[in-house]
C-alpha cells in the first residue's frame, strides 16, 4: 500500500490524519480556476445527442466551490411523453451512492469509532471466515480459506476481493451453479482473491454500509439524512421517493443491439427497508453538486462541516499503491459493457473515488476524482481547476457508447468554453 504504517488511522484518528497531511508531497503549480463557461457551446454538446435520438434526456451541471456556473436540461423523462427533463428530475444514481457511503465511513474514522486497519469482522462478525474462489475444477468450485483478514481500508479501496458477478465470470458461474441469480449475494459468498492483492470493483461498499449501520446504531438512510443530506441541504436525495415526487423519476432506457432504445414503462418506485450503500440512492443534479462542492471545499460548505480538511486530503490521494483501477470486464453485456475509464493510463483509487494521475486530453486535470452509476450517471471533481460536474442519464447498459461519447463531448465543451 502507498500509506506507511505511521499514516494508518489507528489510535488517535485526528493526530494521524494531520501527520498524513504533513507527509504529503507539495502540489504542482496550479492552473487557473474555472469561474465561467460559454453556456451556448456546452448546450450544443448536450442538445446534439438528444436531437439525434441517441440519448432521450439528460441533465448536466457544472459548479465552482461556491456557485453553479452551468445547468442544462434536454429531452424528455420518457420517450414520446410530454414531461421534459428538468433540474429537479430525480435520477437513480446507483453507484454514485458509493462516495456518499465512503464519506460516512470516514466520519466514523474521524470520531474514533472505526479504524482503517481494523478487520471488518470486528464490526461484522459474519465476515470473519471467508473463502477465496480459485476458479473451477471438473465443474466444481475450488475454494480455500482466506489467509488475510479484510480491513476497512480494503472496503474503501475495492481491494477486499468482493466482486460483482456481472463483472466476474467465476463468481457468476458459482452463483449459477447454486441456482442463484446474478445479483444475489449469499452470506457465504466467496471473495475473488486475497484481500489487498488487486483492485476489483464489487460489493465492498455495500459491506461498508452494513458496517456503518452496525457502528452507528442507525439505518443507513437515517445516518445519511442526519449527517450528510440535511446539513448540506440535499432535500431530494434518499433511498425512498415520497409519493408527491414520484412523477419526477424518469423511465429507464435499454439500448438494443440495433442501437435503438427500449423503454421500461414508468411505475411507482416501491419503498425499501434495506439500504444499499453501494447503489441505492436517488438524487438530483443540484443535490449531487452540493455534495461535490463540499469535497471541493475540503469538507465544508459555509459553516456546515461534514469532514475535516485532512480527511478529504486522505480520501482523495492514491490509496492502492501500484495497483490499477478503473477497468472492468463485463459478463452481462446488457447490464454493462467492458469499461476502461482512461484508456492507456493506470488510474488509481482513493477512499471512494477513481483518481486519474494523468490529465484527460482536453479535459479534467491530473488528480481529479470521479465515479459513475449503472444507468450512465457520471461526475468528476477537479480540485486543480476548482470545478465539479455531473451528467445524468437513465440508459442501460453502463458505459453505453452514445452515453460515453456524450460524457466526453460535455467534458471537452466545459474545458474549451471557459
Amino acid at each position: 500500500m502507498i500509506c506507511s504504517t505511521a499514516m494508518r488511522l489507528c489510535g488517535s484518528a485526528a493526530t494521524t490524519l494531520l501527520f498524513a497531511l504533513a507527509a504529503a508531497p507539495a502540489p504542482a503549480a496550479e492552473r487557473h480556476a474555472i469561474t465561467r463557461l460559454d453556456a451556448a457551446s456546452v448546450d450544443r454538446a448536450l442538445r446534439s445527442a438528444v436531437d439525434d435520438g441517441r440519448i432521450p434526456g439528460v441533465v448536466a451541471m457544472v459548479a465552482t466551490p461556491d456557485a453553479v456556473i452551468y445547468h442544462g436540461t434536454f429531452g424528455k423523462r420518457e420517450i414520446g411523453a410530454s414531461a421534459p427533463m428538468t433540474e429537479d428530475t430525480i435520477f437513480r444514481i446507483f453507484s454514485m451512492t458509493k462516495p456518499v457511503t465512503s464519506v460516512a465511513a470516514m466520519q466514523l474514522v474521524e470520531r474514533g469509532k472505526v479504524s482503517l486497519d481494523d478487520p471488518v469482522s470486528k464490526y461484522l462478525p459474519a465476515l470473519a471466515k471467508l473463502n477465496v474462489l480459485d476458479g473451477f475444477e471438473n465443474g466444481e468450485p475450488k475454494l480455500h480459506p482466506a489467509a488475510t483478514a479484510i480491513t476497512v481500508r480494503h472496503l474503501l479501496t475495492h481491494t477486499s476481493g468482493f466482486a460483482y458477478s456481472f463483472l466476474n465470470k467465476d463468481l457468476m458461474d458459482f452463483l449459477t451453479k447454486r441456482g442463484l441469480g446474478p445479483m444475489a449475494h449469499p452470506d457465504d459468498e466467496p471473495i475473488s482473491f486475497e484481500p489487498g492483492a488487486r483492485w476489483q470493483y464489487g460489493i465492498s461498499t455495500d459491506k461498508l454500509g452494513n458496517l456503518i449501520e452496525a457502528v452507528s446504531g442507525q439505518t443507513l438512510a437515517e445516518y445519511f439524512q442526519h449527517e450528510i443530506f440535511a446539513p448540506l441541504g440535499m432535500e431530494d436525495t434518499d433511498f425512498n421517493i415520497a409519493p408527491e415526487k414520484q412523477s419526477r423519476v424518469p423511465a429507464i432506457q435499454q439500448r438494443q443491439g440495433d442501437g435503438t432504445l427500449h423503454e421500461t414503462p414508468r411505475q411507482a418506485v416501491p419503498p425499501v427497508t434495506s439500504f444499499s450503500g453501494g447503489g441505492g440512492l436517488y438524487s438530483t443534479g443540484g443535490d449531487y453538486v452540493k455534495f461535490m462542492q463540499m469535497l471541493l471545499r475540503r469538507g465544508s460548505v459555509g459553516k456546515t462541516h461534514i469532514l475535516r480538511p485532512e480527511t478529504v486530503d486522505l480520501m482523495t490521494r492514491n490509496q492502492i499503491g501500484d495497483l490499477q483501477a478503473g477497468r472492468l470486464t463485463s459478463v452481462m453485456p446488457a447490464r454493462s459493457k467492458n469499461v476502461d475509464f482512461h484508456p492507456g493510463v493506470a488510474d488509481k483509487f482513493g477512499f471512494g473515488f477513481l483518481i486519474n494521475p494523468v490529465a484527460y486530453p482536453e479535459g479534467r486535470s491530473a488528480g481529479s476524482l470521479a465515479w459513475a452509476g449503472l444507468a450512465n450517471t457520471y461526475f468528476w471533481i477537479d480540485p486543480e481547476r476548482k470545478i465539479c460536474a455531473v451528467l445524468l442519464m437513465q440508459v442501460l447498459p453502463f458505459f453505453d457508447d452514445d452515453a460515453v461519447a456524450l460524457l466526453r463531448n460535455f467534458e471537452h465543451a466545459v474545458y474549451a468554453s471557459q
